[in-house]
């Protein structure tokens, strides 16, 4: 069924929830009128600043997500949330619900909760999620929070999807060992201890710390990742993790660097949809006589496979 793209923007634009909702939807379907979708939100974007949220699973991110979006609603921002959860292997919905999860703000006009499954897509976020930004973007949020599924030290894609992104450990759940890993090191704008009223916080602080500092190649006015122990249950220590967010922002503001890592997000975004349109055309050659005729000259030795390869790049690039 197609849908009026013009007036579910104008509505999404008024703050109309459904409007959202449907906008959202359109795209993790992929719709037919995706294309339609994004050309009408594109001149509306940029005005969101994106905080992704990631860490081990058990380290608190959604309740220290709740206790954000808290923050930022008594600041007077609109706020977007995107909870990434893993999927149903049956429906590929998303297992847990947003309003579950997060049902102190469900009745707040000024904040939109969506839950989005992964759909079997590593790296901790859904494929559809840069697209899903756009839209809350064009909405109007102020302030778009992107919480992860649980990730390990590999898979670390939020980095490329948010202006800043934070990273949650918590005591006495392997998260020393954790920090020796390099991947959230390297990913992290602001570290986040959470539960830091139990045991062991202060030197899961300490042992961080120590590892950010091994190798340390920042020169004078470089961004330092700053570490901030919270209760986020409690809402004790979320006022300086909003703070860290502000002065990373001003910093990146300040440089030039959040134009960059906007212009560096874009890049990705337009190089997987050329490649998942590419791999969409190689399904549809699959089988084909062209690929079985370029298949049978390299079994025969008659054409070697980069040569075939080449042949049928060049083949879908025309078509």
């Amino acid at each position: 069924m197609t849908v009026d793209v013009p007036q579910l923007v104008a509505q999404a634009r008024e703050g109309r929830p459904r409007a959202v909702a449907r906008l959202i939807s359109l795209v993790e379907g992929a719709s037919p009128q995706l294309r339609e979708v994004m050309a009408a939100l594109a001149p509306l974007t940029g005005g969101a600043y994106v905080v992704g949220l990631t860490g081990s699973p058990g380290v608190g991110k959604s309740t220290s997500t709740s206790a954000l979006v808290t923050a930022y609603r008594r600041a007077g921002k609109r706020v977007g949330v995107l909870a990434v959860d893993p999927s149903s292997p049956f429906s590929g919905g998303a297992l847990l619900g947003d309003r579950v999860r997060m049902s102190d703000h469900a009745s707040d006009p000024g904040v939109y909760i969506r839950s989005m499954a992964t759909r079997g897509h590593l790296g901790g976020l859904s494929w559809a999620a840069p697209q899903a930004i756009r839209v809350l973007d064009a909405a109007g949020c102020d302030v778009i929070l992107v919480e992860t599924v649980g990730v390990g030290q590999s898979e670390v894609e939020i980095a490329a999807q948010a202006d800043t992104c934070v990273v949650l450990l918590a005591p006495g759940m392997g998260d020393g060992i954790q920090a020796a890993k390099a991947g959230i090191l390297e990913i992290g704008d602001v570290y986040v201890v959470n539960k830091a009223d139990r045991d062991g916080a202060d030197a899961t602080a300490r042992e961080l710390n120590h590892m950010l500092g091994l190798g340390e190649t920042r020169g004078p006015g470089d961004w330092r990742p700053p570490i901030v122990k919270t209760v986020a249950a409690r809402a004790e220590g979320v006022d300086e993790v909003v703070e860290a967010l502000e002065k990373h922002r001003a910093w990146m503001d300040e440089r030039g660097i959040l134009a960059e890592r906007r212009v560096a997000r874009a890049a990705r975004e337009v190089e997987t949809i050329a490649v998942t349109t590419l791999r969409a055309r190689m399904a549809d050659v699959h089988g084909d006589a062209h690929l079985g005729g370029l298949a049978a000259r390299v079994a025969a030795g008659e054409l070697d496979p980069y040569a075939a390869a080449d042949v049928l790049l060049a083949s879908l690039t025309e078509g």
